[in-house]
């Protein structure tokens, strides 16, 4: 089961995330772009190791990210914390999807804490604004033996 957006903002406020009354939606809370890279570099996945590969960092113009179509990495602009028993999910807006574009973002485990960030695919050129709300925070109730401990621990804080 889901839990409320009420719940979701609650969690994230026990945190210090200062939360503004458009990011609260009954079944979770809206995440804002912070900022947008373009990959420069290959990346790694290995078996025993991985390594995320040099990014460059977005300028806006005019207010805006004037994105072409094409991948980028967005990171949110909400430092969050993913309380013990349960999962977060982050889903993208509809109003991405009803412009050509969709967001990927990894299960965020109980105990992440970070700023997190997530693929953006743009089908159709779009421009974005900083801070505009781009995807949607979910939590679930979720069993598990431990909680986040990982590399990306604290990201972006």
């Amino acid at each position: 089961m889901f839990d409320s957006g009420a719940a979701v903002a609650a969690a994230l406020e026990a945190g210090d995330t200062d939360l503004d009354d458009t990011q609260r939606q009954p079944n979770g809370v809206d995440l804002t772009l912070g900022a947008v890279f373009e990959q420069a570099e290959p990346g790694f996945v290995g078996r025993d190791g991985k390594r995320v590969g040099e990014r460059e960092e977005l300028s806006e113009d005019d207010g805006a990210y004037r994105l072409d179509a094409g991948t980028y990495v967005v990171r949110y602009g909400e430092p969050v914390r993913i309380p013990e028993e349960r999962v977060g999910f982050v889903l993208p807006r509809s109003t991405l999807l009803r412009n050509s574009c969709t967001l990927d973002t990894a299960v965020w485990d109980a105990g992440y804490e970070g700023i997190g960030e997530g693929r953006l695919d743009v089908g159709h050129a779009i421009a974005i604004e900083p801070g505009a709300r781009i995807a949607q925070l979910v939590l679930a109730e979720a069993g598990h033996e431990e909680t986040y401990a990982g590399a990306y621990q604290r990201e972006n804080l």
